[in-house]
């Protein structure tokens, strides 16, 4: 667990909700996941995406109206006995939100202050099956993807959270970095440190602006594969 010396924005993800995210501020990020996943109210666990350390409290506010500048739709607003609930889950992938949060690192020269976090293989399978309503083993593989023109052979990819380390497809299985032939799990570990990745769900085509695992689940739910 990576420790956290200043309050952090953060985003988090629930598979019982997949298509939002919550974008909130915590002094600690890792007490509040704790203080969330104490209550009973939802099937999954928070899991944390990503965070952005900031210097004073409370600046997530400052992204929550950037979004709603954008877009007020995407908020989450209901109306319980009268009244309006205006809550900080916001209807958007956590890529994009992080994405969000990368570009106002960029422009701060703050990107060391942006983290995204190691996910685990059993965090990403059970997101899988949430959004696709299938075993994730039953998900469709790169060459699947090959094969209906998701991605194509020569496609520089890249991780989302290393944009500046591209790659070229050379196969179903492996792509060429810096003129050396790795498969894509072993490109995702060696450029991220991680110790395992669900590549799908972090790596984007130079010329694209979602993740494999978006074009993917797009086309499966175009060919009628999703329930």
């Amino acid at each position: 667990m990576d420790t956290i010396e200043k309050g952090v924005i953060y985003i988090l993800k629930n598979p019982s909700f997949p298509d939002y995210v919550k974008i909130g501020y915590a002094d600690d990020v890792y007490s509040r996941l704790k203080e969330l996943n104490r209550s009973s109210a939802t099937p999954f666990a928070f899991r944390l995406y990503a965070y952005y350390k900031v210097s004073n409290r409370l600046e997530d506010k400052v992204i929550h109206k950037i979004i709603d500048k954008l877009n007020p739709s995407l908020r989450a607003i209901d109306n319980v006995d009268g009244k309006e609930r205006v809550r900080e889950f916001f209807e958007m992938s956590a890529e994009d939100a992080y994405d969000l949060l990368r570009c106002i690192a960029t422009i701060n020269g703050l990107e060391d202050n942006l983290v995204l976090v190691e996910p685990t293989i059993k965090a990403q399978e059970d997101e899988d099956e949430s959004r696709t309503k299938r075993k994730s083993t039953q998900l469709p593989k790169m060459d699947w993807l090959i094969e209906q023109g998701i991605i194509n052979i020569g496609d520089e990819v890249y991780l989302i959270n290393h944009p500046e380390e591209i790659a070229k497809v050379v196969d179903a299985k492996n792509v060429e970095y810096k003129g050396r032939v790795l498969s894509f799990n072993q490109f995702g570990c060696e450029i991220t440190g991680w110790k395992a990745i669900q590549i799908y769900a972090f790596m984007k085509k130079v010329d694209g602006d979602k993740t494999l695992s978006k074009l993917r689940e797009e086309k499966m739910a175009e060919l009628g594969m999703l329930k």
